[in-house]
């Protein structure tokens, strides 16, 4: 799915997200608001990963959704 559906499904897509990256509160998933870097951003920050594997992460996420 492309960035532009997410966003605009956001509220939807939460769901799926917080399934996939249990550490990030619903709280902080509603900052993201379904901005690509935002939660590439909070999955570093929670995982203490490198971008490039929050990015592959992400990525392969919204392929899926």
């Amino acid at each position: 799915m492309n960035w532009d559906k997410i966003k605009g499904n956001w509220t939807q897509m939460k769901g799926s997200a917080k399934s996939k990256w249990g550490e990030l509160t619903d709280d902080e998933l509603t900052q993201v608001g379904g901005e690509r870097d935002k939660i590439i951003g909070k999955i570093q920050e929670k995982y203490g990963i490198a971008r490039e594997e929050a990015e592959k992460q992400v990525d392969d996420w919204a392929k899926d959704v």
